[in-house]
């Protein structure tokens, strides 16, 4: 099912040239059907009708009339979640923080007025930390895998997508879910997860370990971190770190689908991503994670869109403030 709107631009849309500018016409399709290609943007395209005379003209977009932007508000967590953020915390006594930094990761002390006023970076008494990393080549397009949270061989996977600071197009698997469980049976001949295609060399496999070993070659420096080095142990740990959340984002809720993948700016050992990720998991709903831990250069990409750094983003639809 698809839907197109047309609208003429009404006063807000004002050009900015006084001269008389030719009559445009605003299309927006919507479709309800889910493209495994996620777009980054709305698609808004112009049509001129022809007028003689007439040049061609830049339009700008301003806000509603009496639009009041909203009040920044320092970092906290909501009262009801208290809990929930405690037990999330849990897994990073189990595993070490493994994931918070990027590999090859640094950091140094700057004088605060020595530091760019525009530059992302922690702040500690009068001094800025200046954080950098050493990553591998980085992929064309997103890896896509297939997983879902309370499964410890998934979570391994998440750790090392944000040691390599990799973007990856996660297709969640709750037990029940109708969508995407079924689509790993059919492209890779059983439901299993994690289960990861590169659509950049066409590579897929299954097993977490494997996954492992082929992320940090082919997109890292080809060390596996200690923490993912250690066979049966670093299953056990990643399988206790997640003893506080009590099975969360392991079982189907319904939902409906969006028409494209939602996009996310997150990373595994955050324990305010983490309760955020689990509604998404249970919802079925496939996000593009912007995978930032510390270190990663994606953090002052970040910084630029909002201004600081306590949200995740999700385009299109209402920052959740979970992040930090």
């Amino acid at each position: 099912m698809a839907g197109v709107l047309n609208f003429t631009p009404t006063p807000v849309f004002r050009p900015l040239s006084s001269r008389r500018t030719p009559t445009s016409r605003f299309s927006i399709k919507s479709s309800s059907n889910f493209s495994e290609t996620p777009l980054t943007s709305t698609s808004v395209s112009t049509k001129e009708e022809p007028n003689l005379g007439s040049s061609t003209s830049t339009l700008t977009f301003s806000p509603p009339p009496n639009f009041k932007p909203p009040e920044p508000k320092r970092f906290s967590i909501r009262p009801d979640k208290v809990l929930d953020i405690l037990a999330a915390s849990l897994a990073l006594i189990f595993r070490l923080g493994t994931g918070a930094l990027v590999s090859g990761y640094s950091a140094s002390f700057v004088p605060k007025n020595e530091f760019p006023s525009d530059q992302y970076a922690l702040e500690i008494a009068g001094y800025k930390v200046k954080e950098t990393s050493k990553l591998g080549p980085r992929p064309e397009k997103p890896i896509e895998i297939y997983e879902f949270e309370s499964c410890p061989f998934c979570r391994k996977v998440r750790e090392i997508v944000a040691v390599l600071d990799l973007d990856v197009l996660f297709y969640p698997c709750p037990r029940n879910g109708p969508n995407f469980r079924r689509k790993v049976a059919e492209i890779g001949g059983k439901q299993q997860f994690p289960y990861m295609v590169d659509p950049n060399t066409g590579v897929a496999m299954y097993e977490s370990d494997d996954i492992i070993k082929y992320l940090v070659g082919k997109y890292g420096d080809g060390n596996i971190p200690f923490m993912l080095s250690l066979g049966l142990l670093t299953t056990l740990t990643a399988g206790f770190a997640m003893i506080g959340r009590m099975g969360k984002g392991s079982s189907y809720s319904p939902s409906k689908m969006p028409p494209k993948a939602l996009e996310i700016w997150a990373y595994e050992p955050s324990p305010f991503c983490k309760v955020v990720r689990e509604v998404l998991v249970e919802l079925e709903l496939p996000h593009l994670l912007r995978s930032c831990a510390r270190g990663s250069p994606k953090r002052q990409e970040l910084y630029q869109k909002v201004g600081h750094f306590q949200k995740i983003q999700i385009p299109g639809c209402k920052c959740l403030r979970a992040q930090r």
